[in-house]
């Protein structure tokens, strides 16, 4: 007589246990078909390991606007409260000083009314970004570096600060992305980007020589996420040769 035994563990293994005498085809074709029943369950086992882990990456990535977004308000209240002046830490195009201000400008805002203009955009589109990227601090880092870098060298003679640089190449970068890509999710974001923010980035970025409103740093923010979606991006048919 012959008994199978499936003991559980950890590791889902199976012990088969052959007893009073030799093991009949049908037992080996029994074995066989457990065997494969226990493989799977630890395939999906380890599948489902693997989406937890997933998703406990995108949740910290989630805090981490959360964060993002508490510096900004933390910076504004720190130079609210405080007799310092915080905003002469934004970007001075060419000159030593305003270098400092290339990573800074997104963290110093002149008012309450520009700081909540830039959170609410801000949010949406880093939400838009994470739920689509696993690469989306570092867009977001070229999208700061390269804009800030740009209006450094290219723009007007004035003190630069605000996080509406940022939030112009993100729309930029979505939309590019969706674009290249041709997959549901990118382009489904790109159109809702353009629906939402389009008529802001166009007239964001018409040049006003005595405004007050960061033009320049629009279309440099909007340049350099043109160019963060380029690179961080492959195009549909390069996808397609790689897979064939």
């Amino acid at each position: 007589m012959t008994s199978l035994i499936l003991l559980p563990c950890s590791a889902c293994l199976l012990k088969l246990v052959c007893c009073n005498g030799p093991c009949v085809a049908g037992d080996k074709q029994h074995r066989l078909s457990l065997a494969k029943i226990v493989y799977t369950d630890v395939q999906s086992a380890a599948h489902q390991k693997d989406f937890l882990s997933q998703g406990s990456i995108v949740k910290k990535q989630y805090y981490a606007i959360g964060l993002f977004v508490a510096a900004m308000w933390l910076v504004f209240l720190v130079d609210w409260i405080l007799p310092i002046t915080l905003q002469s830490l934004g970007l001075y195009p060419r000159s030593l000083s305003g270098i400092l201000g290339i990573p800074l400008m997104p963290f110093l805002h002149a008012n309450f009314d520009h700081l909540l203009g830039n959170t609410i955009p801000l949010i949406v589109l880093l939400f838009l970004l994470i739920s689509s990227r696993e690469d989306s601090w570092w867009v977001v880092g070229c999208i700061i570096v390269v804009s800030g870098t740009l209006l450094w060298v290219f723009g007007r003679s004035a003190l630069h600060v605000g996080a509406s640089g940022l939030t112009f190449g993100l729309c930029s970068f979505l939309i590019t992305v969706g674009v290249r890509e041709r997959r549901v999710i990118p382009v489904s974001i790109a159109i809702l980007v353009g629906l939402i923010y389009g008529g802001t980035m166009l007239s964001g970025v018409i040049p006003r020589w005595q405004s007050d409103i960061s033009w320049d740093g629009h279309l440099c923010g909007l340049i350099a996420g043109g160019l963060a979606g380029f690179w961080f991006s492959r195009p549909k048919l390069t996808r397609l040769e790689k897979r064939s």
